[in-house]
């Protein structure tokens, strides 16, 4: 292999990046995919000589490093807003989003149940997330909804109500959290907030919360 072939796959590699990253709906995966193509981009012009392309692709990892540090430094307000089981806003948010929440949820129909607990998240004010729920047995909740809009799926919207918020939960005298794993991307995610499979349910895979 000669040294133009290295650096077409380079420059390949550079390009499927930048393309990868506007197929991100997460503003984080965005960045930080760019981010990566545009540095391989900037390897590739340093190679050939072409530095143009270098000038324009540092500048480009210069400014995701930038918005890269306004994500993880910047505080943000997050906020439990509890939701009754007839709002028309709830109804219009989940028919609004129905496309999506089927391809994390295939099974998920919203049909209100007489313990119902459901809520919205907001961050900085904007619904980033739906959660929705029935207490059963007194001390436990099932999930049958956890679903976050694009663009706030970076975890901070989830380790918020499971990690940083348990209070919310103990008020209501909860102290297990259930669910049932919608694809395989909502199983790992299951078990980056803390999430572990429950044995004793033989009928289909169950994870389930303790809270602290």
């Amino acid at each position: 292999m000669d040294f133009l072939s290295i650096y077409e796959i380079i420059g390949y590699i550079a390009s499927i990046l930048v393309a990868v990253s506007l197929m991100m709906s997460s503003i984080l995966k965005l960045r930080v995919i760019n981010l990566i193509g545009a540095a391989f981009f900037t390897v590739y012009g340093l190679l050939i000589g072409a530095y143009p392309i270098v000038v324009v692709n540092f500048i480009i990892v210069l400014i995701d490093l930038y918005y890269l540090y306004e994500i993880y430094t910047a505080k943000e307000y997050f906020k439990i807003l509890g939701v009754a089981n007839n709002s028309d806003y709830l109804k219009y948010f989940l028919s609004f989003h129905d496309q999506d929440i089927k391809r994390f949820f295939p099974d998920f129909s919203y049909t209100p149940a007489e313990q119902q607990l459901a809520f919205f998240v907001l961050r900085n004010l904007v619904p980033a997330g739906l959660f929705i729920g029935e207490i059963r047995d007194k001390d436990s909740l099932f999930v049958n909804l956890d679903y976050v809009i694009p663009g706030y799926r970076d975890f901070k919207v989830d380790k918020f109500v499971y990690s940083e918020n348990p209070e919310f939960f103990k008020e209501k005298r909860l102290r297990k959290i259930h669910t049932l794993p919608g694809d395989k991307k909502h199983e790992n995610y299951l078990r980056q907030m803390g999430f572990i499979p429950d044995d004793s349910n033989k009928n289909a895979t169950s994870y389930y919360l303790v809270l602290n």
